[in-house]
């Protein structure tokens, strides 16, 4: 099961990703993992927004053992972010520090400005 958008401003997005998480809570994924993944959205649009251009495109997949969450930068100039393991007290860089801790495997990257994480299914 499959939820895609595009999202071209912040306001939009809080809308989105509720449907996003009714869409999960209605294949009764336990709701910590509906946290996580809204949390985790949040911080991946907000940053392909912020550093990747004018528009994120989101894909959230249901997996068997796990959800895949997927942003992308609608722009061909990628996405600028550090590459580092970002730290929690920094003045930002917070939510990748986030992503990564919460995540199965952390942060991927993918081609053309892909964003890639796994959410444990805990149900």
């Amino acid at each position: 099961m499959i939820v895609e958008f595009k999202v071209d401003n912040l306001k939009n997005m809080t809308a989105q990703l509720k449907a996003f998480a009714e869409f999960l809570r209605s294949c009764d994924i336990a709701e910590d993992d509906v946290f996580l993944s809204r949390l985790v959205s949040c911080e991946l649009i907000t940053n392909v927004i912020r550093h990747g251009g004018e528009a994120a495109e989101f894909r959230g997949e249901l997996l068997k053992d796990k959800i895949s969450i997927t942003v992308t930068a609608d722009s061909q100039r990628g996405i600028k972010l550090n590459p580092e393991r970002p730290d929690v007290f920094a003045e930002s860089g917070r939510g990748l520090y986030i992503i990564n801790e919460v995540s199965i495997n952390g942060l991927e990257r993918g081609e053309g400005g892909e964003l890639r994480v796994f959410i444990r299914r805990t149900k």
